[in-house]
């Protein structure tokens, strides 16, 4: 089967997807976006394009690895993620306390989704 590379680089690309099963990695690329608040809703903005490239929505996320550097924030980024998942569409998540490559990120986000039928 073949593997779709959307936009690779040399070093990453933008969404891989075998099988019709996608994955990608959002951090948050607004540099204005400086609570956890304005920064999980960038990621979520991001993950959206991201998967108008793959024929999908939210709706088909499967997973999220949430990687965040402070748990005291876990409560205002949950509000977000409430309020941005339709009721009975939350996927699966991890949510893991890390330090981030660059320190005015205070969170990323790695997603697994369905894809479209294009990419199966």
């Amino acid at each position: 089967m073949k593997i779709h590379r959307i936009n690779p680089t040399r070093r990453w690309s933008e969404v891989t997807v075998f099988n019709g099963i996608a994955n990608f990695v959002e951090v948050p690329e607004d540099e204005k976006a400086e609570t956890i608040e304005d920064q999980v809703k960038a990621v979520f903005e991001q993950a959206e394009a991201m998967l108008a490239l793959v024929g999908s929505d939210k709706s088909r996320i499967l997973t999220v690895t949430i990687y965040i550097t402070d748990f005291a924030n876990v409560d205002r980024l949950n509000a977000v993620w409430d309020a941005w998942f339709d009721e009975g569409t939350a996927p699966s998540r991890a949510c893991v306390k890390v330090e981030l490559a660059d320190p005015t990120w205070l969170v990323e986000m790695a997603f697994t989704a369905a894809a479209g039928e294009d990419y199966l």
